[in-house]
């Protein structure tokens, strides 16, 4: 194999597959890169075995091949030489010789044979949805999955398809947040499917607001397909817990609040929680709110907000994190908090198909 391409295409190729590697593998082949060259390109995959990540760029051919090197390595070559043209020469014992101006490097690679085959979709159903809903969908939703290994099935999203709509779940327990998508497909192509957090990752790395993301789902694998890249992650075997069973009826209080204030005065409380005591108080009175934390042997903090508000007094607390997490996603000016008490959940909704619930903390 010999090629040659601009320096920034490789190493922008480079990075976007190599988060999947791994060098602590017993299995020398998963630390390599797979080059192949396809139509005056060049292909790239990784692979950890249960996610696969291809990106193409434009490249010269001068003698097609195919070949793996070392990931890794590779990238911090290419990072570090100079800018200009990269010529990349292999021969038939996949050792492989990189120059660019006056820099030359030999490496050693394994032979692609060794690599691992893409996952078959040939029996799949497939999905197709513009990039910018799903990447807007999966911002409003992914901050939620659980990092609990202990709870294997919450820790991804779940893709659930019926009547006509992509409804996007992610919760750790103690707070969900739910997107929508209007979508259409057939009755037969009704499913749910739970998407890993690794993937979904990767995957709001590379999705853009252009373009589609075509979607192909076979029994336990799933593949995204934008332009050039392609993702395919193994799904999370297991059931999703009934999300619509802790999604509460709307609370006796609908109190409308500017998103971008409450986040700047939320986070600067925050400042006075500690890793024990993480909580801050919202104390809604009269067109006011006040942002409280009081943490022992730390001090503490207030912070007051105009607002419109007729109701009862209602004072709730909250994990700011948890708090803070919907409010940095959604683009929306507006919010609206519904209230029943301090011991029952909040519920934050926008002019959009979108909620979040959030369990309250105890009061000292």
């Amino acid at each position: 194999m010999k090629i040659s391409l601009a320096k920034a295409a490789l190493l922008e190729g480079l990075q976007q597959v190599q988060n999947v590697v791994t060098t602590r593998t017993t299995l020398p082949i998963l630390s390599n890169v797979l080059l192949e060259t396809s139509n005056g390109h060049l292909r790239m995959t990784t692979t950890d075995m249960e996610l696969f990540i291809q990106g193409m760029v434009e490249a010269e051919i001068e003698r097609p091949g195919a070949t793996t090197l070392p990931a890794r390595r590779l990238l911090n070559i290419i990072r570090e030489i100079p800018p200009g043209l990269v010529s990349l020469d292999v021969d038939s014992k996949n050792f492989a010789a990189i120059r660019c101006g006056s820099a030359y490097f030999r490496i050693y690679g394994l032979p692609r044979e060794d690599f691992p085959a893409l996952p078959d979709f040939s029996d799949a159903i497939s999905y197709s949805l513009a990039q910018k809903l799903l990447r807007d969908g999966l911002r409003k939703t992914s901050y939620a999955i659980s990092t609990d290994e202990n709870r294997y099935v919450l820790q991804g999203v779940l893709f659930s398809l019926k009547d006509n709509k992509l409804t996007l779940v992610a919760t750790d327990g103690r707070r969900l947040a739910l997107a929508e998508v209007e979508l259409e497909f057939p009755q037969s192509a009704e499913r749910d499917f739970i998407v890993p957090a690794k993937a979904v990752t990767e995957l709001q790395r590379i999705l853009t607001d252009e373009g589609d993301v075509q979607i192909s789902v076979s029994a336990n694998q799933i593949s995204f397909q934008l332009g050039d890249s392609l993702i395919t992650s193994k799904l999370i075997d297991g059931n999703y817990p009934n999300y619509r069973q802790v999604i509460p009826p709307d609370g006796k209080e609908r109190i409308e609040l500017d998103r971008e204030p409450l986040l700047e005065a939320v986070h600067r409380v925050a400042l006075l929680t500690s890793e024990k005591s993480r909580s801050v108080k919202l104390v809604f009175g009269r067109n006011s709110l006040e942002i409280q934390a009081n943490t022992p042997e730390v001090g503490e903090a207030k912070e007051e907000l105009p607002i419109k508000y007729a109701g009862s007094e209602i004072s709730v607390a909250f994990d700011p994190d948890f708090l803070m997490a919907p409010l940095r996603a959604l683009p929306n000016d507006q919010i609206f908090l519904h209230l029943t008490d301090g011991l029952s959940p909040g519920v934050i909704k926008v002019n959009a198909p979108f909620l979040y619930v959030l369990m309250p903390m105890r009061m000292h």
